[in-house]
């Protein structure tokens, strides 16, 4: 258990001073008149709020939603008596004034940081291949794409931009998204998962909280907990689960299932709660080739690059042990770890090395050839599914949504297609190009001919032909 006292000592899990000691004796006199009038305007609010924590410590709208003058989202409240300036965002740095601990461990994690997906390739997509610049709003005089502001930016969040006296540009608000990059330049929205105004600890726990953002073809992952035991073990016994207690610690007060919480996040008898969901991953499965975690947060500049991706694996065999045996655990990472290894080897490594040589014979815009979406399907879609799959124990995930997909379209797609591009360029009548189709020829002929892809050109070793043949001879004996 060395990893976890290191994940301990080294401030990720480890205790934290709040900054706000004491919660208030009384509602405050300026959230008192906030419930007033909202009781008028917006009752499901103060409903929410008055079955909420905050509500039973005297935390109201103001102590949330207080504003300094100088703040860029500021502005003061129409109608109110006493004239204090409010922001309608509350961002993780407001949060902190009380929940010091679980804001820093959350801005050390890859959460707090996806809005850092603006400009990438994914956005590319929805900015400029999937839409166009037809919205336009203050912010965006220029246009911005709607397939950009509903999709992408709604899990990983906008950069929210500020118009005159507070107003919001509606291109980038409302948005929860979990990486949103707020006017007082903190990154991240409490609320993608503690939906206001209630927060409700039980929601959160939940997994279908997590499946806002965490599924499709992608990412998956909650369908791939749905159909997993843990997932079916879940759903038949919700009502064992104790979601809603203050303390919710694994084999203490609920032994029924795991949720997205309980593995990522939640409290074992020997760690306590995290927000930073990676202190427990031993993978990090996003890139088209996996790499340990360690090595995804130095890129970010997270702290996270100090803490090996084995010390995370213990962290995450200590929540399995309390329901799992150690050696049924170490042989779950052996599989798992089997997967990873074989999708990097076979597809990943051999095709990223093929996409390089390809550059010379496209069109030089990103996804004007057929190519382009071929290969990011089989990495960011196929290859995603089959990895984040064999990691939660989804079956159907990773065989038909995940390797068979892979290997189908690495061969009846992605081959073929390179194949194209070499005749092509070899008629091109252009030295360059002809080059080109050259080298792209001798890494087809390197990658195909390689023990695992050899079947393709019929060239299978004897050996294993012939043990095949055996298996598949008694197979058929057995069940005659």
């Amino acid at each position: 258990m060395g990893g976890l006292l290191l994940l301990v000592q080294g401030g990720f899990l480890g205790a934290a001073q709040a900054a706000v000691d004491k919660a208030p004796k009384t509602l405050s006199e300026t959230s008192k008149e906030c419930v007033a009038c909202h009781k008028k305007k917006t009752p499901g609010i103060v409903q929410h709020w008055g079955g909420s924590k905050h509500y039973r410590a005297n935390v109201g709208c103001y102590e949330c939603h207080k504003a300094d003058a100088k703040d860029k989202d500021a502005f003061i409240h129409d109608g109110k008596k006493t004239k204090v300036h409010i922001s309608i965002i509350v961002s993780p740095k407001d949060c902190a004034q009380c929940h010091e601990q679980e804001n820093a461990e959350f801005a050390a994690s890859h959460h707090s940081k996806a809005g850092r997906i603006l400009g990438s390739l994914d956005n590319l997509l929805a900015e400029v291949v999937e839409g166009n610049n037809g919205m336009v709003t203050a912010g965006f005089p220029e246009g911005v794409s709607a397939a950009a502001v509903n999709g992408c930016w709604q899990c990983h969040g906008s950069q929210v931009k500020v118009l005159k006296d507070g107003e919001l540009d509606p291109a980038t608000w409302p948005n929860t998204g979990i990486g949103r990059i707020n006017p007082d330049g903190s990154e991240g929205s409490c609320t993608a998962c503690h939906a206001r105004h209630r927060f409700s600890v039980a929601q959160a726990r939940n997994p279908e909280n997590c499946g806002k953002c965490h599924l499709g073809p992608d990412h998956p992952q909650k369908e791939i907990y749905d159909e997993s035991k843990h997932g079916i073990q879940f759903y038949a016994n919700k009502d064992k689960m104790n979601l809603d207690r203050p303390k919710w610690v694994v084999g203490e007060d609920y032994d029924a299932a795991p949720t997205c919480a309980t593995c990522h996040m939640s409290a074992t008898p020997k760690q306590p709660v995290t927000h930073d969901v990676g202190m427990r991953i031993s993978w990090n499965n996003r890139p088209p080739v996996s790499v340990r975690p360690e090595k995804a947060d130095a890129k970010m500049g997270l702290p996270g690059k100090d803490v090996p991706w084995d010390d995370r694996r213990e962290a995450m065999k200590d929540v399995c042990t309390n329901c799992h045996n150690g050696d049924y655990v170490d042989a779950f990472y052996t599989q798992y770890d089997g997967l990873v290894t074989l999708y990097n080897e076979k597809f990943a490594k051999p095709g990223l090395a093929l996409m390089a040589l390809t550059k010379p014979l496209l069109k030089p815009a990103k996804f004007s050839n057929r190519i382009d979406f071929v290969w990011f399907e089989l990495w960011h879609h196929e290859g995603r599914r089959a990895r984040h799959a064999a990691s939660m124990m989804g079956p159907d995930y990773t065989h038909w949504h995940g390797t068979y997909e892979l290997a189908k379209n690495f061969y009846s797609e992605f081959i073929p297609e390179l194949e194209e591009l070499v005749r092509e360029g070899e008629h091109s009548g252009d030295a360059a190009k002809q080059q080109a189709a050259k080298a792209l020829q001798a890494k087809i002929d390197e990658v195909l001919n390689s023990r695992d892809h050899r079947w393709y050109l019929n060239k299978m070793d004897p050996q294993e032909a012939a043990q095949r043949k055996k298996a598949a001879e008694e197979f058929k004996a057995r069940y005659k």
